[in-house]
């Protein structure tokens, strides 16, 4: 359940149940850094959900503390839990979380650069014990999403552009046959006309495949066109929540996050006006 007593994607008619939820994290870095504070969402199976806010606000720590990430870095979970299909997920490794079908899309791409764009798409089979056949099925459904992989299949990854690593990335994810993807941060780098097309592709993917996207993200106006519902993050804390039709139609948010009113940006802790819910404290 959100801040605000709305069910994140839900209908009077059928309210969606949660597929993912995240339940008052609280995560530390080398034993002594306090990044996220208390932080709670839900995914709703078949929806997008987006988490926003600036830089350095929590996103990427939030979405690698769903997916077993965090150790490579020296961070843990130290406090709260983390539930998929009503299922504790935290303990799991990162393997043992793609079977269960949430892939995590980092950051940056990622992509190896040696190898080609194909052979990038089918890293991400591992997880699965699939024939040649189904394999093949696999990576032609890729293929129909990202027309443009298929012309560049033989080139080396690292010699494509930001764009096409983009969807290079997101192909790897889909090739684990995931029923959840964790997208940080799409739009990085990219020119806005790849960033519409990244986007459309996500909607698609949700709407034809049942893929449902929690994804992270600072281009807040092109997240609120795509998500259902959205969260924003500020110093490792949820200040607000909202479906996407409210979030962007909010004065607070139009002003800090869209730049569409005020000075300057400036923090939602320094707005008198602004009712923050601080579930956190509860």
């Amino acid at each position: 359940m959100s801040q605000t007593g709305v069910v994140p994607g839900a209908t009077d008619q059928q309210p969606s149940p949660f597929l993912l939820s995240v339940n008052n994290i609280e995560v530390i870095y080398n034993h002594v850094i306090l990044v996220l504070k208390g932080v709670s969402l839900d995914v709703p199976e078949g929806s997008i959900v987006a988490l926003l806010g600036g830089n350095g606000a929590g996103k990427s720590t939030t979405l690698k503390a769903i997916s077993n990430l965090l150790a490579s870095e020296r961070g843990d979970v130290t406090k709260g839990s983390v539930e998929f299909r009503g299922e504790r997920v935290d303990q799991l490794t990162p393997d043992a979380l793609v079977k269960r079908g949430v892939v995590q899309v980092m950051e940056g791409r990622h992509c190896f650069g040696h190898l080609t764009v194909e052979e990038n798409l089918l890293t991400g089979a591992y997880t699965r014990s699939i024939s040649r056949a189904e394999l093949k099925e696999s990576l032609e459904k890729v293929y129909h999403y990202f027309p443009r992989l298929k012309v560049r299949r033989t080139s080396q990854a690292g010699y494509t552009s930001g764009g096409e690593q983009q969807m290079v990335a997101v192909g790897r994810a889909l090739m684990a046959k995931p029923s959840m993807i964790l997208l940080d941060e799409p739009s990085m780098g990219l020119a806005p006309q790849i960033v519409e097309e990244i986007f459309e592709i996500v909607k698609d993917l949700n709407q034809k495949e049942r893929v449902s996207f929690l994804l992270a993200e600072q281009n807040t106006m092109v997240a609120l066109r795509y998500a259902n519902f959205g969260y924003i993050l500020e110093n490792g804390r949820i200040v607000m929540d909202g479906t996407a039709q409210d979030l962007s139609t909010n004065e607070d948010v139009k002003e800090f996050y869209l730049g569409l009113g005020g000075e300057g940006r400036k923090s939602f802790r320094e707005v008198k006006h602004y009712r923050r819910r601080k579930r956190w404290l509860a």
